[in-house]
């Protein structure tokens, strides 16, 4: 049985033992290396909670626990700060344990850009790219703008104070492009979690953000939030009558990589006893349902395919947020 512990800020609440399941034997442990798992798994979310980071990690986390995919307790913990290099320092620092693992979001790529972080995203072992996201602009339900012409016109009059979640990464990039396109300007505020930046737009202490959809899409259902665009290729259905930036003639071509990595010179029983097990999850119906309901195009690869196109990623990311201005 797996028991699944699961930190936030340091403290600690057990969140369930793992129940016995039908499909137990089809799921079953890879039986690449005899002697892996031993131990506990650390796993750690580079952001707070409510994230599309978080949702991930925990989704996988439930799924492990169902199918009873590791035989030792999983410690998950949320090590935010500094756009996800307080987190990823923390992965950094356990080169050569096999013991743990995180998720990764476009901070990966940026934040090693703009910040003196010791780790790039090379370091790590990649395991999985498992799909890509999009973001709305988001403005409070009982704002002035219905349509993004709204916002762009009052934009351009008084530049908006835009929140986005971490500092110079995809929640950064995306809207900097929209709006030297589209013509205007905006403040960016950086926030640490998607709570915190819900929290601030509601209140009003910011006028705009941008958010993942199934991040946001209860809020957009509940009226307390409407989109105004999509920087996807289609805008799901659950935003509403949203257009998307490609279709305004302001498209800006960039996604978010949601996947898995392991520490640094993690050893290779750890990397193909995780990479079986990927494979098994993203074939359960409860990680369908989660590509469904929070709005993701699934986008899979494995191990040196993954960090290819991480390298990819970054190559583009740096082109952009150098002609923008945003690094040295």
């Amino acid at each position: 049985m797996t028991s699944i512990t699961t930190r936030t800020g340091g403290g600690l609440r057990l969140a369930g033992l793992a129940a016995g399941c039908a499909l137990g034997l089809a799921f079953a442990a890879p039986a690449l290396a005899q002697d892996y798992p031993t131990e506990d798994l650390d796993w750690t979310i580079a952001f707070g909670p409510g994230g599309g980071n978080d949702i991930m990690a925990r989704t996988m986390v439930d799924i492990i626990q169902k199918y009873d995919l590791y035989g030792e307790d999983i410690r998950v913990e949320n090590r935010a700060g500094g756009s996800g290099a307080v987190g990823w320092g923390y992965l950094y620092s356990k080169a050569g344990d096999g013991y743990n693992i995180s998720t990764t979001s476009g901070s990966l790529i940026t934040t090693p850009l703009q910040a003196d972080t010791p780790w790039s995203p090379s370091d790590f072992v990649p395991i999985a790219l498992l799909a890509t996201d999009d973001l709305a602009i988001m403005v409070g339900g009982e704002s002035e703008w219905d349509t993004i012409e709204d916002f762009i016109a009052a934009a351009k009059e008084t530049p908006p104070t835009l929140a986005g979640t971490g500092t110079v990464n995809v929640d950064f990039i995306v809207p900097t492009l929209f709006a030297e396109k589209a013509g205007f300007e905006f403040e960016y505020v950086s926030f640490n979690s998607m709570a915190d930046m819900q929290t601030a737009l509601l209140s009003g202490a910011v006028d705009a953000m941008v958010g993942n959809p199934g991040e946001i899409v209860g809020l957009v259902e509940s009226g307390d939030m409407k989109a105004l665009v999509y920087s996807g290729e289609t805008t799901p259905p659950a935003l509403g009558d949203v257009p998307t930036m490609d279709e305004k003639g302001w498209g800006v071509g960039v996604s978010m990589p949601r996947g898995v990595i392991l520490a640094p010179d993690a050893p290779q029983e750890a990397v193909d006893f995780w990479i079986e097990t990927v494979k098994k999850i993203v074939d359960t119906p409860e990680w369908d349902k989660y590509i469904e309901t929070n709005l993701l195009t699934e986008n899979i690869k494995y191990g040196d395919e993954f960090g290819t196109f991480l390298q990819n990623t970054q190559d583009g990311f740096e082109k952009v947020l150098r002609a923008q201005g945003a690094i040295d």
